[in-house]
């Protein structure tokens, strides 16, 4: 475990305090109940403003509340929090159809963290678990989500980044993952082929919020005993039509 930065510990701590009383704090306050001196609460407490964690409580000079940038945060969890309580219906009506293992995931820097699964009855079936993360290049949801990104953005993640293989197949090359993921980007489905296990293969097709954004990436994950080119067909159309469910759930109303 990495070393705790104290301005940040401090900065967080003064945040927590604005869940006691009602909800209003003023320098002086930070001072007494974190016992911190008074030039560092005032310079806390001017960063948080800047940045509208805080603001001022208008008709009170010197006290704050909290700003929007907390309610923001608090929003994107509650989404997350409803993704992952949707995602995990929706993967078990996948699952229920093709009896295979689905996963939902969602992106976080170069990384995806699966946040529900569902497995396949079969014998024979990928071991994994919500909560797990892996490299976003080695994974079919991983690649649909890097593809959704905008290019500035994508670039931002892609560039100078070491991308480590997990299996011999792996794409490590940036170019050649660029490549791929214009092809995704135009077909609108990720396929990964033993990838990140080389026993198993998946499609992906992405998850839209109200706002038409991607946030999450739905797969099907199916071991190589069971996988060939009609199956890859038939299970991209039943990704795209699993992930396009759980959009609407979402609140994402598809063009006509």
């Amino acid at each position: 475990m990495g070393r705790l930065v104290p301005a940040v510990t401090r900065a967080l701590d003064i945040l927590e305090l604005f869940l006691e009383g009602d909800g209003t704090l003023s320098a002086p306050d930070v001072i007494r109940r974190l016992q911190l001196p008074r030039t560092t609460a005032h310079e806390l407490l001017t960063t948080l403003a800047a940045r509208s964690y805080v603001v001022p409580v208008p008709g009170q000079p010197g006290r704050y509340r909290l700003g929007v940038r907390t309610y923001q945060l608090g929003s994107r969890y509650a989404e997350q929090l409803d993704l992952a309580a949707e995602g995990e219906q929706v993967a078990r009506e996948v699952a229920g159809t093709c009896d295979e293992t689905v996963h939902v995931a969602i992106l976080e820097d170069t990384d995806v963290i699966y946040i529900a699964k569902v497995d396949s009855t079969h014998a024979v079936r990928m071991v994994s678990a919500a909560g797990r993360r892996l490299p976003a290049h080695c994974t079919s949801v991983g690649k649909m989500l890097l593809a959704s990104l905008p290019e500035a953005e994508l670039e931002v993640r892609v560039a100078g980044h070491e991308f480590t293989a997990m299996t011999p197949n792996s794409v490590t090359d940036p170019d050649v993952l660029r490549a791929e993921l214009a092809g995704i980007r135009e077909r609108g489905v990720a396929v990964e082929r033993r990838e990140s296990n080389p026993d198993v293969s998946c499609v992906a097709a992405p998850v839209r919020d109200s706002a038409g954004r991607v946030v999450a990436a739905l797969s099907i994950s199916v071991p190589m005993i069971r996988w060939s080119d009609e199956r890859e067909a038939e299970l991209a159309e039943l990704a795209v039509k699993g992930a396009g469910a759980l959009s609407g759930r979402l609140g994402h109303r598809a063009r006509p």
